[in-house]
């Protein structure tokens, strides 16, 4: 958003503070201000002249010889514009002037005569279209003074960064509202010169209002909640007045007509979007808001072509579109020199259907950006009002009725209720309520009636039409208190707080298990976009980024490999890496797209970094089966298993690459030797290693830590050495030792094996260690034996395991 400073002070009386205070300011309420510029910039040398007379070049038909005083000297300078007054006055660069695209002005011989500067057009200077050849300056300027001073140029352009969620921003009245001292009540709007006071009563209807011949009528009321318009007749359209031209042009923005340039004002002051149109050319003197038909086509103000669908709003006269509702306007109905009868427009739209508008036909326009963000609702009647001032100075003519207004949806304040606790629980700080109106009573929100209750008092809030779209909750009237408070003023100590309990969703418990066991094997985590060429993917993006990556990618190594490249290309020959993210498939015909979780490894040169003790050995096979079997075991699949069968992967070299299937067959993941045609290497680069798994989609959740105090009485050890068949598992004893053991069996290990003599063929002894607890006493050997005598009875009778004596 560009603001001009110069602007924003004519609507802040009181506001002595400088550029660099006022971006400072802006700053600490959550609107930085990127960069500033002097509007004037490159033309500080650039002066009133008059010229005193013009004769003809005694060697060229087209140009003219002028007689030319800067206020210091009269000179002689060449021109080539086709009209040059006698006595008036003229932007002139004399020699040694470097202008703002970087021309330097000599001394030069034109067709045999000396010109010692150059009279400059709007296009010369940076200021306009050049419509009008060398640009006139008005009449009662002064020789010698400089140009910025006359065009209202010694100003600062500020460039102010707003965040989606304050529309109220894009305005200097919003801005206004942040930099007052007084805030809302210090904001005013700056006189307009020449205006007669407009003073207009408004008729209004919910569907349909007219007056005269003209009519209004809005048929889809749930995506158009109100629409104003008012009719002047006898207008003379033309050139803006110099200080219309001056507040646009300090702002970036370009002088169209007087009545184009009105509207564009009060969009940029109050931020309330508008359009002109020329009345004669609406069939009907008719104004419809309805949807388009499927095919209809309009050309827009910018010349080009566009076809509509059925989910489109569009206004329209009696037959025909004139204006894509919200966004850009139409060629034909468009004010012009031959306009004598306008009708102004200002409404409200649904910013939803706006934006999806938009999108769709591939256009954005400052009003099309304002209205997805939500135009104040209250603003409307104010900026028609403002506006008619405009035009009935700039343009003469006359208001014809009432301003019409249909208005399908009114708008109705709305209130919260803000909980001084609240405040003082998410803050750290207390606020009373005297110094909460003193915080946010300046933006515009009322504090009505509070209730004093047992946790503290409830207030209640009536927010602003300009703040409805973005303070909707409480603890948005919170984070006003912050930002009008100063985040800079809340004390740096940490205060009590209550930890949360609640755990990590088990998909994000997942990508941190693996992180930690990637890191561990001495990976980097590395992180690509989704983007792919064709054959790299199968799901095609409706609006690409870039043509040659339309594509949604179905793995994630091919981007590995690359970064591999990347790496080997600048010398890197150790390069180890990870990345977790997601690809995607396509979908049955009617079916969406499916994505799914995927981790990749992609590995090369030696296992250990390099220390002069050893030369070290490279990566193999079994280092990525290490790798391999850590990402299994961290990522929360159950029975699998990894097969040599490598089949259908034409990454991986098929002697040399592995695959990893579910337990009911299904293919999950695969690893191996990359084969060498797949990545570009140098001829020193060692063998590429790569795995790529699936990760399941809704993984267990790790459970949560509980705090158990440690035993106060002792515990009791007891070792058991069984004798255990061979076709029985250690885990199956455990198991089985766990369940029988009861509450008293607090833990179970293995410490032992032997095989050998006192042991049959095929067998083994493994011994247990078994360690019994009880929280609220001192066990006996008594209840230890009667729960070891039952293990040993049911081991036998289960596992066929018995006790080696």
């Amino acid at each position: 958003m560009n603001v001009s400073y110069s602007w924003l002070r004519s609507m802040v009386p009181g506001l002595e503070a400088s550029p660099e205070e006022i971006a400072e300011h802006l700053a600490t309420r959550g609107a930085p201000v990127e960069t500033m510029e002097s509007v004037g910039a490159g033309l500080e040398d650039v002066v009133v002249a008059r010229v005193k007379s013009v004769r003809r070049h005694p060697n060229a038909d087209r140009l003219s010889l002028c007689e030319v005083d800067n206020g210091g000297e009269v000179l002689q300078v060449v021109c080539g514009a086709p009209v040059i007054a006698e006595g008036g006055y003229y932007p002139f660069a004399g020699v040694g002037v470097t202008l703002p695209d970087g021309f330097k002005l000599k001394k030069a011989k034109i067709r045999g005569e000396y010109s010692n500067g150059m009279l400059c057009s709007e296009r010369e200077l940076g200021l306009g279209r050049d419509q009008a050849g060398i640009m006139r300056l008005s009449d009662d300027s002064t020789t010698g003074q400089p140009l910025v001073e006359v065009l209202g140029l010694d100003d600062v352009r500020m460039d102010v960064e707003v965040t989606p969620n304050r529309g109220d921003w894009l305005s200097h009245l919003g801005l206004a509202r942040e930099v007052a001292p007084d805030g809302v009540g210090g904001v005013v709007l700056p006189p307009i010169p020449g205006a007669p006071t407009v003073d207009i009563e408004v008729r209004s209807d919910e569907r349909e209002v007219t007056h005269g011949e003209v009519s209004i009528c809005v048929e889809e009321p749930d995506l158009c909640w109100r629409f104003l318009g008012v009719i002047i007749r006898g207008v003379t359209v033309g050139p803006s007045p110099e200080w219309l031209t001056a507040r646009l042009r300090s702002v970036g923005q370009q002088s169209i007509n007087n009545v184009v340039d009105a509207t564009n004002y009060v969009m940029l002051e109050m931020g309330n979007p508008m359009h002109a149109y020329d009345l004669r050319r609406l069939q009907e003197s008719r104004l419809v808001v309805r949807k388009a038909q499927d095919g209809e086509t309009m050309q827009t103000l910018d010349g080009l072509d566009h076809e509509f669908d059925s989910e489109m709003l569009l206004i329209c006269d009696a037959s025909v579109p004139h204006d894509i509702a919200g966004t850009m306007g139409g060629k034909h109905s468009s004010v012009t020199e031959d306009t004598v009868d306008v009708l102004l427009e200002c409404a409200l739209f649904d910013p939803k259907s706006i934006r999806s508008t938009r999108r769709a036909l591939g256009i954005s326009t400052d009003a099309s950006y304002r209205f997805e963000r939500g135009v104040d609702p209250e603003g409307h009647l104010p900026a028609v009002r403002r506006a008619l001032e405009i035009i009935l100075a700039a343009a003469g003519g006359e208001i014809d009725g009432p301003i019409l207004e249909v208005l399908p949806r009114p708008w109705q304040t709305s209130s919260l209720v803000l909980r001084t606790s609240r405040v003082a629980q998410v803050l750290g700080v207390s606020f009373g309520r005297e110094e909460i109106d003193s915080l946010i009573g300046p933006l515009g929100f009322t504090l009505g009636k509070g209730t004093q209750k047992e946790t503290g008092e409830e207030i209640e809030v009536e927010v602003p039409g300009y703040r409805s779209y973005d303070v909707t909750r409480e603890i948005d009237l919170i984070e006003e208190i912050a930002r009008t408070y100063g985040y800079d003023r809340f004390p740096e100590e940490l205060g009590p707080f209550r930890p949360t309990t609640v755990p990590d969703h088990p998909v994000f418990q997942l990508e941190d298990r693996l992180r930690a066991v990637l890191t561990q094997e001495g990976l980097l985590e590395a992180t690509n976009p989704a983007f792919a060429p064709e054959y790299e993917g199968n799901v095609e993006i409706n609006n690409p980024i870039s043509m040659e990556e339309r594509y949604l990618r179905a793995s994630l190594l091919p981007d590995l490999l690359r970064n591999v490249e990347y790496n080997l290309a600048r010398g890197s020959r150790d390069v180890r890496l990870f990345e977790i993210g997601t690809v995607f498939q396509g979908g049955d015909v009617g079916e969406p797209p499916s994505e799914d979780l995927h981790v990749a490894v992609a590995v090369t040169g030696r296992q250990h970094p390099s220390h002069w003790s050893e030369e070290g050995a490279s990566v193999d096979f079994w280092d990525l089966r290490r790798i391999l079997d850590s990402a299994l075991a961290a990522s929360g699949w159950s029975e699998v298993s990894v097969s040599t069968e490598a089949e259908g992967d034409n990454l991986f070299e098929p002697s040399l690459s592995v695959s990893v299937v579910l337990a009911d067959g299904v293919r999950m993941g695969s690893a191996g030797r990359v084969v060498s045609h797949r990545i570009d290497t140098p001829a020193w680069a060692g063998d590429l290693w790569g795995l790529e798994l699936r990760l399941p989609a809704d993984p267990p959740a790790e459970t949560t830590p509980t705090f158990r105090p440690l035993p106060q009485f002792p515990g009791v050890d007891r070792d058991l050495a069984l004798i255990v068949p061979p076709d029985v598992a250690a885990a199956a004893v455990i198991e089985k030792i766990q369940e029988t053991g009861g509450d008293l069996l607090d833990d179970v290990t293995i410490f032992d094996l032997y095989r050998g003599k006192g042991v049959g063929d095929g067998d083994r002894s493994l011994a247990f260690r078994l360690r019994f607890q009880a929280w609220d006493r001192t066990l006996t050997d008594k209840q230890i034996d009667r729960v070891v005598g039952k293990l040993l009875k049911t081991l036998q009778e289960d596992l066929g395991v018995r006790q080696r004596l």
